[in-house]
């Protein structure tokens, strides 16, 4: 059995189209709305799981690698690799990173 520490340790997104991508705890609180709801009480900070109704799949996608790139180059002192943003969701991408303040 996973003791609670185990079962913290990741969380769910879920798109609009019910798309899922589980990413760890420390990765998802580098936006700012998913780390509220994963901090206050909420339903949300209870399951583990976030569904994001407003965001598209391939979107959502984009902000879990961007997370990740966040937090792998946030603190870099050093050249930092460029985070490519394909044209055609940069609009969609731009509203989801303003919803979730990453």
């Amino acid at each position: 059995m996973e003791s609670d520490n185990e079962c913290n340790k990741y969380v769910k997104l879920i798109s609009a189209e019910g798309m899922e991508f589980f990413t760890e705890r420390k990765i998802a609180v580098g936006s700012e709305t998913i780390k509220a709801m994963l901090e206050g009480n909420f339903r949300e900070a209870e399951d583990n799981v976030i569904r994001l109704p407003e965001i598209q799949g391939p979107v959502l996608e984009k902000v879990v690698q961007y997370l990740h790139y966040k937090e792998r180059h946030g603190k870099a002192t050093g050249r930092i690799p460029e985070f490519v943003i394909e044209p055609e969701i940069a609009l969609e991408l731009l509203v989801a990173s303003n919803y979730l303040n990453c």
